[in-house]
């Protein structure tokens, strides 16, 4: 027997030895607050699967390889090289971070004329702000090294918008019994709606710009309703800070994110409702629904408005 055909034979004795295969590949469904993933693996949906760090960047359709075990872990993402996909967010990034720098190498002064070649005396000097930043400009009498070209001006950076309080309701009142927004009825006791709530933040982020997009993180709680995938109903809202009595809300529902027990997401608001918050005709956003089949706890509510 050749030493190839010994080796494979060694290999399947230690493997059925162990137990039969322990690596498996498993869809990831879902990424939770706290880092672990929601995957469907041999047919079953499995939740809080922790992961190594090799796997970065985690998100809902990866494909992993999975150590599985009474306690399964996730070792990696299979597929594409990240470097091919990461490549054009590296660039973004480095072309913000070029943005922010300050352009000037040097700025000294003195009373006599600087030293070394190349300078030239301007007589008078202006500046302005665009985009929150300082232009200078220097006005020459003989230009004889040409100046170089005024960048463009880059788009606003994008702004994340917190909320300022968020609460539940029921009844017709504020919910003394529910810590965070909460949408359904679980035990009979009334529908709960919740809402986040933002004062005039949004209004005043998008004052002076256009409104590309805006997008709205959530969490959902473990440990609230069942544990599969449940779509959360939005809503919109015109109130500043929490009222007193009912809360009512407009505008919806819309279902823009599903979530499984324990998993965070990314919702990206409609149109015409990031034109109503930019404007300040409405104020924050709700959740809504009836009965059992959506109840949820949700956390969360982070804004982040992506200008043009």
């Amino acid at each position: 027997m050749g030493v190839r055909d010994q080796l494979g034979k060694d290999l399947d004795t230690r493997r059925a030895a162990a137990g039969g295969l322990q690596t498996v590949s498993a869809t990831v469904f879902d990424v939770t607050e706290t880092g672990t993933v929601n995957l469907t693996m041999d047919g079953a949906e499995v939740y809080g699967v922790a992961c190594t760090d090799a796997y970065r960047n985690r998100k809902a359709g990866d494909v992993v390889a999975v150590r599985r075990g009474s306690v399964p872990v996730v070792l990696w993402r299979l597929g594409d090289d990240p470097a091919d996909i990461e490549q054009a967010a590296i660039e973004e990034t480095a072309v913000q971070a070029a943005l922010d720098a300050q352009v000037v190498r040097a700025a000294t002064y003195g009373t006599s004329t600087p030293a070394g070649s190349g300078w030239q005396a301007a007589s008078a000097v202006y500046v302005r702000k665009v985009d929150g930043r300082v232009e200078v400009y220097f006005q020459v009498g003989d230009a004889s090294d040409p100046s170089p070209g005024t960048p463009s001006v880059p788009k606003p950076k994008p702004v994340k918008v917190t909320a300022t309080s968020a609460s539940s309701w029921r009844g017709g009142r504020p919910d003394d019994y529910a810590s965070t927004p909460v949408q359904g009825d679980w035990t009979g006791g009334g529908n709960r709606r919740g809402a986040w709530f933002y004062g005039t933040r949004i209004a005043a982020a998008c004052a002076g710009k256009t409104v590309a997009k805006m997008t709205v993180q959530f969490s959902r709680k473990a440990g609230a309703g069942a544990k599969a995938k449940r779509p959360l109903h939005l809503y919109l809202h015109n109130y500043t800070s929490p009222p007193s009595g009912q809360l009512e809300i407009r505008s919806g529902p819309e279902e823009l994110l599903s979530l499984s027990a324990g998993a965070k997401g990314t919702a990206t608001l409609p149109k015409s409702w990031a034109s109503a918050l930019a404007s300040g005709s409405a104020r924050g956003l709700a959740i809504y629904a009836s009965g059992r089949a959506d109840y949820m706890a949700v956390t969360g509510g982070t804004l982040t408005i992506i200008f043009s």
